[in-house]
């Protein structure tokens, strides 16, 4: 079904709007979705550029609306989510999280399914100065597109004849990757 998806002159713009609806919505498969991108774009069918840019910018908007979303909802959010003393403690730790390693989490978070959406929300709550998200959101964005384009394109060459299998295996990867991520991140904690 997402290779039919993607069989279409709206290939690109899909990939945009699923990179940035993700971004918002955690169940939505973006990163499924760009490693078919990266498959098609290795057997020739759309042009690898054209999909790492779609991927990226449409990663791009996403996190940069869940940002501005936790700037203009984050205070009535606060007010709602955090009123008890043990939900108080929880966000200033997220706040200090965010002012000691703020371009690190928007980073990190990115490749973490979920944690996009959190990180990304909580960012424009706690104030994250823009000066600060944005360039490390895009070049989050960015990283990821790459990483998760080229994972297909490059299992999509070397199964040029089985495409299906190829993304098999770069879905496989690319949950291996997610896991080992969580994993370190659940061990340093």
């Amino acid at each position: 079904a997402l290779i039919d998806l993607l069989s279409t002159p709206w290939s690109y713009p899909v990939i945009l709007g699923i990179a940035a609806l993700d971004a918002l919505v955690p169940v939505v498969p973006s990163e499924t979705l760009a490693i078919t991108g990266g498959v098609l774009a290795g057997i020739g069918d759309l042009h690898l550029g054209t999909v790492i840019a779609s991927a990226a910018i449409g990663a791009f908007i996403g996190d940069s609306t869940g940002y501005l979303l936790g700037r203009k909802f984050g205070p009535r959010a606060r007010d709602r989510l955090f009123s008890g003393r043990r939900a108080r403690r929880a966000l200033n730790w997220a706040e200090r999280q965010l002012a000691e390693r703020g371009a690190y989490l928007i980073l990190i978070a990115r490749f973490i399914p979920g944690g996009r959406t959190a990180t990304t929300f909580t960012a424009g709550m706690v104030r994250l100065r823009p000066a600060v998200f944005f360039p490390m959101a895009a070049i989050a964005a960015v990283a990821w597109a790459g990483y998760a384009v080229l994972l297909g394109y490059y299992g999509g060459r070397v199964f040029e004849e089985r495409p299906l299998l190829a993304l098999a295996v770069a879905l496989g990867i690319a949950f291996g990757v997610t896991a080992v991520v969580e994993l370190a991140r659940r061990l340093r904690r």
